[in-house]
């Protein structure tokens, strides 16, 4: 029997055992999920094979990156159909084509910047785009600032600061964008999402959210909706209380929570997530989940083992 999760007009199927590897493959795990206008699903990993691209019904159809990037964290399709990888342990975005040939890095590979010195990049984490191709990246673990660039990429400003007052930040972790220009900001550790102007000037904020970790803005719509991936517990005294973060939330653009998707507890039955890092949702409205499990809870299993780190969820009409 299919487990469903969500309410109201929000409810899908959770697809067990989606997206098949070639035999011995590993995801390691899946930082971010991307989905390009043929609705292939690219997955960005931490495994020995950096990005594997998969059809809508799960099957692989090719893979590419191997030696080049050092830990994966974001993944954003561009206006051009190339695709934007953040990559947090090289401190670089690289705009790739989809069959992975690097067109342009922003950042210097392998060269960090002062600890929240405000200059990119220290661990940088994922890329949006205005409608007029402007790149916006967030930035990051190291730093607690938003970067504005050029298409071609050259930096025109920045803004943000470390602390919890409006504009500042704490974990700079996603960003998204709206067709009219405004930019949403997984503030993490503030537990909330800051909403700016395509200037940087704040205009609000979400709150009640826990850890939110990953972005994804749909626009198809004429009422843009946004879909939040929220970390569990940080801390050892509240690791094992429910109901708090690994799952995903579906908001609008105000703010207003539309459904809320997954169980009161982390794990690996449906239903469940653990650590939900990377979201996209495809043509027809379905939804595609990277979760971040080893980094969460794989390492510390005895013996240590990999977690399901992938997930899809079919929208039901």
């Amino acid at each position: 029997m299919s487990v469903v999760v969500g309410s109201g007009d929000y409810k899908y199927e959770v697809i067990e055992n989606w997206g098949a590897l070639p035999d011995g493959w590993t995801f390691n795990e899946v930082a971010a999920v991307a989905v390009d206008a043929q609705d292939q699903v690219y997955c960005f990993t931490r495994g020995k094979h950096p990005v594997i691209v998969f059809d809508r019904d799960g099957n692989f159809l090719r893979a590419w990156g191997d030696g080049v990037f050092k830990r994966a964290h974001g993944a954003t399709i561009g206006p051009d159909q190339t695709i934007f990888l953040t990559d947090d342990g090289d401190h670089t975005v690289r705009q790739c084509s989809l069959d992975g040939k690097i067109l342009m890095t922003i950042g210097v590979p392998g060269k960090c910047a002062t600890y929240q010195c405000g200059e990119p990049f220290n661990r940088c984490t994922h890329v949006a785009f205005s409608p007029e191709g402007e790149i916006y990246v967030s930035d990051g673990y190291g730093n607690s600032r938003v970067h504005k660039y050029s298409p071609d990429g050259k930096l025109l400003f920045s803004w943000g600061e470390s602390g919890s007052d409006p504009g500042q930040f704490n974990i700079v972790h996603n960003i998204v964008t709206d067709k009219d220009g405004w930019v949403y900001v997984a503030d993490r550790e503030n537990n909330r999402v800051q909403v700016f102007d395509p200037d940087g000037k704040y205009e609000t904020q979400w709150n009640n959210l826990h850890r939110p970790c990953a972005l994804y803005m749909d626009t198809t719509r004429n009422d843009p909706i946004c879909y939040v991936g929220e970390l569990g517990p940080g801390l050892g005294v509240n690791k094992d209380a429910p109901n708090l973060g690994n799952r995903v939330d579906i908001y609008d653009k105000t703010g207003k929570r539309l459904a809320r998707l997954g169980d009161i507890w982390p794990g690996e039955k449906p239903g469940q997530f653990i650590a939900p890092h990377g979201l996209a949702i495809d043509s027809q409205g379905d939804i595609y989940v990277g979760e971040v499990s080893w980094t969460i809870m794989g390492q510390h299993l005895q013996p240590p083992r990999e977690l399901r780190s992938l997930q899809k969820l079919k929208k039901l009409n």
